[in-house]
């Protein structure tokens, strides 16, 4: 190959192998291989053993090779087997190897014929061998045989490509003679992968089994179906000489007498027979490599980069060094109190683009949820002007009242204001359990140790639960505080002179009328319309929610409106999701019994997700249409109890109603304002302080500093992986580096360049001197020594600019020189009269040298 260097390329590539196959994975990189391909009993196991010369893979009838084996051939004096995963363990005993592959085929595959990708790499060193790495892979077959997978055909398929759809791989297509090679398995998946036919080498056996009459002739000189590399022709053992143990050797003899007696193969002969092809093989395998090589190198320093930050904290690490694991104990808790902060405060850091976490679904709690819970216990109007009626009677007793009662307002406030504990705690549990959530996905980061994540998270689990036990508190006490004072003089209270005077006031306020300008857009976004299959099915629309109307168009461009509904009257209702739905459901309807959409009674919408829900119901209570509770009661506002009330008590009801409405709202709109920072300052804010000051404290008091920080088995071996994969890389980059070296030699010499000779003027024939070997024995020695410095080149004198002519291969000149000449051995420059030396006067020629 002109580089005994690069003999050395193949032991090299089975060194990366076994590097990588040591820590269980290739690091996904494309070392150079070949690959065999071909059908069920198409002979590749028997061309394997003709390189070896030995008896050593499995056989039987079916699907006998179920895992990939990587059989690494090395030249080498003594002759046994190694396997790397038994390693130290030499096979001198062929038969013991076979046994070996059945064996380790079965603990990973099982008896049932299964088969596995997880490859077995077996090294053979035998005298009888070239440098050669070849995986052998399952036969390809159509129908599942016995106890085979119903699908054995397409798992064996993606096994072969998982290998020869690398540009890296060679693809070994072995043929039988005997079949047809336009249905050849091997060709017909190597011509998918390789349409060039660049990596595909054809191995055409059982040529002795062919028709009389018939040869492969047209196929052997690739003149039938060509390839870029060929087609070698093999003849392997029968079956009767594999049973009675035809040795290999007297086998390869038949098979070079056979090609030389054929008279179809006599011709090519010398490029036949299992020796060329693996002579072939060994070659091209190489020159694959030393042209891939490059290429993987440059992926290889990559692959190190990427690892090299990862590596560095494992580099010196000692897991029993107690400042090591102190260290790893501040940086741990220090890091859980920034990510807590963060998630909590927002980041622009790993922003989850997915959903909504941590502090985001807090304040869609604040302000979605906990809005629409109050409003679903504010509005009970059937109910309030009951109790308004009955407190103003029992107020007056067995006296018809003539003044509308203080005492009744009082009453009646205090009762809706006792009705808001519930929602507000509902609000504190919500945000408990986004607290208690987010505390877990931080101790995520402590899982390399697991007895400081447990203890980390029951730590601040339990503190933040004492926390919301205090918040509760807090709460209620805000609930009690505006129960102690009712404060009428507030500047945004109505008073009794006015709201006596609020009728129309206050049937806008019953029908919920909207004050938001008409133009104003609440909400944009998609949402489904569920209608029933008979009707068109449910469809996608983009809607847009404004203070007025839903509409719905076909796209977010808004130009064709599909529908635009007008809110009045408009309640929301919850609606149960299908058996089958994966998303959310809620549904709009109309009061007054008409159809919403169509001759459809209501219109369900649907969402992805629950969050969506709810932040629509949100947006339509901004625009004023309110849950289903809302409705019903003002449908049953009942004219029996209104008929069953005198004038002057209905205005009575009237004028409480609306200064029970007026205090409400401003109590919502305190209870709204001071319910977030209650929650903030007793509970995140507090836990944040706690996690920052004095979390680490309480993990020092847990117990033995040493238990807390013991490693995870999964955590050791992750690091023992990484650091086998950063020293495999390194030692592939060395192994790599030091072949670059080792094949550099010295280059042939370039081509001589005598073109300059050519372009010199040629002198007359009669003019040009006959050409001189030594000087005339009457000159003095001294005369030549200018000659000794030719003068530096010139446009004029362009000959002395030119190469040296270097010296030829073939006998030495004979050295007719006196020793008395100093210049005697210096190569003369053949003289031209152009070009004559100073020193010698002009027109005396150089006489021939005698001999």
């Amino acid at each position: 190959m002109g580089n005994r260097g690069m003999e050395d390329l193949i032991p090299l590539i089975n060194k990366l192998q076994d590097a990588f196959s040591c820590i269980g994975q290739s690091c996904n990189l494309d070392l150079p291989q070949i690959a065999v391909v071909g059908g069920q009993s198409a002979g590749k196991s028997s061309v394997l053993e003709n390189f070896v010369g030995r008896d050593f893979l499995p056989r039987g009838s079916g699907i006998v090779t179920r895992r990939p084996l990587v059989l690494q051939l090395v030249n080498n004096q003594a002759e046994y087997a190694e396997f790397l995963h038994c390693k130290g363990r030499k096979f001198v005993d062929f038969d013991e190897v076979r046994l070996e592959i059945e064996a380790e085929t079965d603990r990973i595959t099982g008896s049932n014929k299964g088969i596995s990708a997880v490859p077995i790499n077996l090294r053979v060193y035998s005298p009888n061998v070239l440098n050669l790495t070849l995986i052998d892979l399952p036969g390809m077959t159509k129908v599942a045989v016995g106890d085979q997978p119903i699908d054995i055909e397409h798992q064996i398929r993606d096994m072969l490509m998982q290998f020869i759809t690398k540009e890296s791989c060679l693809i070994l297509a072995v043929t039988p003679a005997n079949q047809d090679l336009a249905n050849s398995d091997a060709l017909k998946i190597s011509k998918e992968v390789d349409p060039q036919g660049l990596r595909t080498i054809g191995v055409i056996t059982k040529l002795d089994l062919m028709d009389e009459g018939t040869d492969a002739r047209d196929i052997l000189e690739n003149k039938l179906l060509p390839l870029r590399r060929g087609y070698i022709g093999v003849v392997n053992r029968s079956q009767k000489d594999i049973d009675g143990r035809k040795d290999i050797k007297a086998a390869l003899g038949a098979e070079r007498k056979f090609f030389l007696s054929h008279p179809g193969y006599r011709h090519i002969a010398d490029r036949m027979g299992t020796p060329h092809l693996q002579k072939t093989l060994n070659q091209q395998l190489t020159n694959h490599i030393r042209d891939t090589l490059p290429g993987l190198r440059s992926k290889l320093q990559s692959q190190l980069l990427s690892l090299e930050k990862e590596v560095e904290e494992y580099k010196n690490f000692k897991p029993d060094d107690p400042t090591r694991k102190t260290k790893a104990l501040l940086q741990m808790v220090q890091q859980f109190g920034v990510d807590f902060e963060k998630r909590i405060e927002g980041s622009g850091d790993q922003v989850d683009t997915v959903e909504l976490s941590g502090g985001a679904r807090i304040n869609r709690i604040f302000h979605e949820r906990f809005p629409f819970e109050l409003v679903k216990m504010e509005f009970d109007e059937k109910e309030l002007r009951r109790e308004i009626s009955y407190a103003i009677k029992n107020i007056h007793g067995v006296r018809t009242g003539l003044f509308t009662p203080d005492l009744a307002f009082e009453a009646i406030v205090k009762k809706q204001i006792i009705k808001l504990k519930e929602p507000c705690l509902k609000c504190v549990d919500l945000v408990l359990s986004e607290l208690t959530s987010l505390v877990k996905k931080c101790t995520e980061k402590l899982g390399s140790y697991p007895r400081l994540r447990e203890e980390t998270e029951r730590i601040v689990t339990t503190y933040v639960r004492e926390r919301d036990i205090k918040t509760k508190d807090q709460v209620l006490l805000l609930i009690d505080i505006e129960l102690s004072y009712i404060n009428t003089n507030h500047e945004d209270f109505i008073g009794f002179a006015n709201a006596q005077q609020r009728t129309t006031v206050t049937a806008a306020i019953n029908n919920k009328k909207r004050v938001m300008p008409n133009q104003v857009v609440i909400r944009r976004g998609w949402l489904t319309i569920n209608i029933s299959i008979m009707k068109g099915g449910s469809k996608d629309y983009w809607f847009v929610l404004t203070a007025e109307s839903l509409s719905w168009y076909k796209d977010e461009e808004e130009k064709e409106k599909k529908y635009m509904l007008p809110l009045d009257n408009l309640k929301l209702r919850d609606v149960e999701k299908g058996f089958m739905s994966t998303k959310h459901t809620f549904a709009i309807f109309n009061t007054e019994s008409r159809n919403v959409y169509k001759d459809l009674r209501q219109i369900e919408l649907a969402c992805d997700t629950q969050e969506d829900v709810d932040s629509w119901k949100a947006s339509f209570l901004r625009a004023g249409v309110y849950p289903e509770k809302d409705q019903v009661d003002s449908e049953d506002t009942g004219p029996a109890e209104s008929f069953s009330m005198d004038p002057q008590l209905e205005r009575q009801v009237e004028t409480i109603r609306n200064l029970v409405d007026s205090y409400i709202g401003i109590v919502n709109k305190s209870i709204r304002d001071l319910m977030p920072k209650t929650i903030m300052h007793l509970m995140i804010n507090s836990a944040k302080d706690f996690i920052h000051s004095e979390l680490l404290a309480y993990l020092y008091s847990c117990g033995d500093q040493g238990s807390l920080m013991e490693e995870s088995a999964d955590q050791a071996q992750r690091r023992d992986e990484m650091l086998r994969m950063y020293h495999a890389l390194k030692e592939a980059l060395v192994i790599i580096g030091d072949i670059s070296t080792t094949t550099v030699s010295a280059p042939v010499p370039p081509p001589v360049d005598d073109t300059w000779r050519t372009k010199e003027p040629s002198p007359p024939p009669q003019a040009r001197p006959a050409p001189a070997a030594v000087p005339p024995p009457s000159r003095p020695p001294a005369a030549r020594v200018p000659t000794a410095a030719p003068p530096p080149s010139s446009p004029q004198n362009p000959a002395f600019g030119a190469p040296l002519i270097p010296s030829r291969p073939g006998p030495p000149p004979v050295n007719t020189y006196s020793v008395a000449d100093p210049v005697a051995n210096v190569p003369l420059i053949p003289s031209r009269p152009a070009r004559v030396p100073p020193a010698l006067p002009p027109g005396i020629p150089r006489s021939s040298p005698s001999h």
